[in-house]
């Protein structure tokens, strides 16, 4: 077994930097204010079901989704194999195990506060995987977001019990085989923890969260790579004016200006330059400012999903105002409806998109000799002979255009389902997922960016005048070779896009 020395904890919120961590192995706590907690939903869940005359509780007296009014098996391990092998109906290629992970603990941290009437064993199951590298083999076709994530949740469950497939070492292996690899005992559940288990946004959660931390970060490279632009060319930094952005009005492109000046503090313009640069220069401040208010909506979004709790029903301890003092309730409701998350991920997507747009067009005017201030066509050293980043650039407008087909909205696209139980959905599920894929996309504009950056400075830019973009352009040329001769640059693309990712997270 793997272990490791970073640590995360069930009893506070978790934030997106454990979620990037769970992709790797680390330890996660159960300590005993969440034993506690876990023992004492579980004593209630319990009571409720077992009590004078029994209580109805969906899922663990009755049938599922749209079945809810038919009773469900007696036997609870029956139950919680009725629960999971209807949802064994995913299609499609696995998840990324990263999201996989994250989704996990996601679910885990949500458990853990003790309202689902879990027992305290499963959390602490749960937590002793992710000190391995075992990933479940989760399809990614299947869910709606409502109800929470059903099919997914369904298949990473199956796998922690032996069943189905699952990832060690990023090898796809029958699970029985990855739980015996990594010294995990299969998991045993009864119908409440495997329905508590399936039904909450936790797969939504997480490919939203990842997503957002991977915009941000390139909207911060971005915002460096724009400065690097505008002082190789030689451009005025007039567009980051204070009192200009103050009177904006916008508290993101002010604060986006702020940092721009920063970049290009010691700038000195070449004097050589139009009045007015287009706007992918003179208007990035309020690009990327808008980007940023965006952002901090999605940052509020992911905060409150990550310290929430999905799932029904929940169990509250009984309390003076509760309909039945003392006794504590069970409470059915629709905390595993994905909306928020849905309407995230869809304006995520739109960043996204237009960060994308920006990138792009900042490499166009980058290898266009009659607005790069007379450097060659492509940036190529030796034009004809050579091509530069022509094949770069080409790359580029594909992957606008794909991001573009993805930035369609997903959370007005509801479609009913489950004989109209779930009439309305969010399609959360998709929205993040997709908004995931696209932000690797867009780190791949931002590492062809820097390329070219680079690329330009070799074939006649100035040196930058401001520290701080000089300081960049050392870390791009000492981590990538100039272009001369031609040689295939998907390679370098990636480096750059690395590089400049683990840049922006530090």
């Amino acid at each position: 077994m793997l272990t490791t020395t970073d640590t995360v904890s069930l009893t506070g919120p978790l934030d997106p930097a454990a979620l990037r961590r769970a992709a790797d192995p680390l330890t996660v706590t159960v300590d005993a204010a969440a034993r506690a907690r876990l023992d004492r939903g579980r004593r209630l869940f319990r009571a409720l079901r077992d009590g004078d005359g029994g209580r109805p509780i969906y899922g663990t007296t009755t049938g599922f989704g749209a079945l809810v009014g038919f009773a469900g098996r007696a036997d609870e391990a029956d139950q919680c194999d009725n629960t999971l092998a209807h949802l064994g109906a995913g299609q499609g290629p696995d998840l990324p195990h990263g999201v996989v992970r994250a989704a996990l603990l996601v679910r885990t941290r949500s458990l853990a506060q003790g309202l689902s009437g879990v027992s305290t064993e499963v959390v602490e199951r749960l937590a002793e995987m992710f000190a391995t590298t075992f990933s479940p083999a989760v399809p990614r076709y299947g869910s709606v977001g409502a109800s929470g994530d059903l099919i997914p949740l369904a298949y990473a469950t199956q796998a922690l019990r032996g069943r189905g497939h699952a990832y060690v070492d990023g090898h796809r292996r029958p699970a029985a085989e990855a739980l015996a690899a990594t010294g995990l005992r299969p998991l045993a559940l009864d119908g409440r923890d495997a329905l508590a288990l399936v039904n909450g946004t936790s797969v939504t959660t997480a490919a939203l969260a990842l997503a957002h931390d991977a915009v941000r970060a390139a909207q911060h490279a971005l915002t460096a790579l724009t400065c690097l632009l505008a002082d190789l060319l030689g451009c005025d930094p007039g567009f980051v004016d204070a009192d200009l952005l103050r009177v904006y009005g916008h508290p993101g492109a002010a604060d986006t200006g702020a940092r721009m000046r920063g970049h290009l503090a010691g700038t000195v313009p070449s004097g050589a330059r139009p009045l007015q640069e287009p706007y992918s220069i003179r208007c990035s401040p309020q690009v990327l400012g808008a980007a940023e208010d965006a952002l901090r909506y999605i940052d509020a979004v992911v905060a409150a999903d990550l310290a929430g709790v999905s799932d029904n029903p929940l169990f509250f301890p009984g309390a003076e105002d509760a309909v039945e003092p003392g006794e504590g309730r069970a409470v059915h409701g629709g905390n595993f409806f994905g909306q928020p998350a849905a309407f995230a991920a869809d304006l995520l997507a739109s960043v996204t998109a237009q960060l994308g747009n920006l990138a792009e067009r900042q490499l166009d005017l980058l290898v266009d000799p009659a607005r790069n201030g007379g450097l060659p066509p492509m940036l190529a050293t030796e034009p004809g002979a050579q091509h530069g980043l022509q094949g770069v650039q080409l790359a580029t407008t594909a992957i606008v255009a794909e991001i573009r087909r993805c930035a369609t909205p997903a959370a007005m696209q509801s479609l009913p389902t489950n004989l109209h139980n779930q009439d309305i959905v969010p399609f959360g599920t998709q929205a993040a997922l997709r908004a995931h894929d696209m932000a690797e996309l867009l780190g791949l504009l931002c590492g062809s960016l820097a390329l070219g950056l680079r690329q330009a400075a070799h074939v006649g830019a100035r040196r930058p005048t401001a520290p701080r973009c000089a300081a960049l352009l050392d870390v791009l040329s000492a981590a990538i070779d100039p272009v001369d001769p031609d040689r295939p640059l998907d390679a370098d693309v990636r480096t750059a896009a690395r590089m400049l990712a683990t840049h922006a997270m530090s």
